[in-house]
């Protein structure tokens, strides 16, 4: 059995907009209805009052210039004494004592009057001065004919109404609703149809439904952009891990063919380089992949002087001389340590591939910024190659990996790491003739 929250989740938006809208008109239009209709007798009794204190001025005033009042079409009018008899010639009047003094208290009185059919009157009164000095009672009164039947056929009428009024605005709504949903059924269908590299074609009016015609075209342009640049990056990567892969194979079939241990030992540590630079190949990989996919770890408080002392120390042996040179005794950034490791360790191995006799680390801080450069006094980055030795297996030249045993993903990887914590990398001219790298962060004040 399909529960009702599953039924209702089928329904189309033209149709669930629709049923909301007329079950609101509905229920509003009917409670309008009922309350019209209890008050529809009140309001036959205040205009029947309102034609009766009319008729009653009149009359009082004719019996206070001691003469006899006329009676109106409809109404009748009786002059009586203080204890309700009747002065002016007439049958008594059908009213008890409570009733008269009600209506000398000018209060109105409603009455039934039983013969071959029950009538009901309403009557008001009040007390007038005759020339001679005495108090007479004037009150005026008329028969309440067809009220009754008069509420139960207007509020018949108005439920009447109501319905109709609910069908209109059903119809009504779900044109409505059906123009309102045309041009997105005709984006549904562009979408649809869209062929490789196209854009949704943008609405004239600019509405919601030109902005959101916008933002899925900027959707999809981001989407191509990650289709293409997961496309270079399988490429790439395919590319980089065929070498080390095909070099060990044909180092290994080496080995097994040719006897001499001395050239299967050295074979062997060919195998074993390969194998350490297929493996931080596959590193480097793992952890653009896991940046890619926003693991992000909560950023802390890391001191880069420290840091900077730390991945210095482990430099291999042979290196060029490195320098610490620090402005400020502490620089406090936000970001993680493995990150700030990963950064230090990567631009320092880096100037150790390339650097000619020094290598000189300077620890910077500002109101808001901490910074590490780097600076070497190798042969530089040219230009034209500054924009582009942060990209993923970007080469300046295409045996740049053999000769400095570099996997094309180390700059990739600082750049990753700066630009997470909100930070930069950028690389131009040292004053040493050879490379500067420079990476910030934002500080955290202590």
């Amino acid at each position: 059995m399909i529960s009702p929250r599953r039924w209702w989740l089928r329904r189309t938006l033209r149709f669930r907009i629709t049923l909301v809208a007329t079950t609101i008109t509905l229920a509003l239009l009917f409670g309008l209805a009922l309350l019209a209709g209890k008050a529809l007798g009140p309001l036959l009794v205040n205009s029947v009052d309102a034609e009766l204190r009319a008729a009653l001025e009149t009359a009082s005033a004719t019996v206070e210039r001691g003469r006899a009042p006329s009676a109106p079409e409809g109404i009748d009018v009786r002059v009586l004494d203080t204890a309700g008899m009747p002065v002016d010639g007439g049958e008594p009047a059908r009213l008890g004592a409570a009733d008269v003094s009600e209506l000398k208290a000018g209060l109105p009185v409603s009455t039934e009057f039983t013969g071959e059919v029950t009538t009901k009157l309403r009557w008001l009164g009040a007390v007038a001065t005759a020339p001679d000095g005495s108090q007479r009672l004037v009150a005026v009164g008329t028969a309440m004919v067809g009220s009754g039947a008069a509420k139960a056929n207007g509020a018949r009428w108005l439920l009447l109404v109501a319905l109709i009024g609910a069908l209109v605005a059903t119809l009504a709504t779900w044109l409505g609703v059906r123009s309102a949903l045309g041009p997105v059924g005709r984006m549904r269908r562009s979408a649809k149809d869209l062929p490789p590299g196209g854009r949704l074609p943008l609405p004239e009016a600019h509405d919601e439904l030109r902005a959101l015609a916008s933002d899925f075209n900027a959707l999809l342009a981001r989407q191509e952009e990650i289709s293409e640049r997961l496309r270079r990056f399988t490429g790439d990567a395919a590319h980089e891990l065929r070498s080390p892969v095909a070099s060990i194979r044909v180092q290994a079939e080496v080995a097994v063919t040719n006897p001499d241990p001395g050239l299967a030992q050295e074979t062997l540590g060919d195998i074993l380089e390969e194998a350490e630079r297929l493996s931080a190949l596959l590193d480097g990989l793992l952890a653009l992949a896991r940046s890619d996919a926003g693991e992000v770890p909560p950023a802390e408080p890391v001191e880069l002087v420290t840091e900077a002392r730390d991945a210095v120390s482990r430099l291999p042996s042979g290196s060029p001389p490195v320098r610490v040179s620090a402005v400020v005794p502490q620089a406090w950034a936000l970001a993680t340590h493995a990150e700030v490791e990963l950064v230090l360790n990567n631009l320092l191995r880096n100037a150790c591939r390339y650097a000619d006799s020094q290598i000189v680390v300077s620890v910077l801080a500002s109101r808001s910024r901490v910074r590490v450069v780097v600076d070497d006094d190798g042969p530089g980055v040219a230009p034209e190659h500054r924009e582009h030795v942060f990209d993923r297996f970007y080469r300046v030249s295409d045996d740049r990996a053999r000769t400095s045993g570099g996997t094309g993903l180390g700059l990739a990887m600082v750049a990753e790491a700066a630009r997470r914590r909100g930070g930069r990398v950028t690389v131009g001219e040292s004053p040493d003739g050879g490379a500067r790298f420079q990476v910030s962060w934002r500080r955290h004040a202590r």
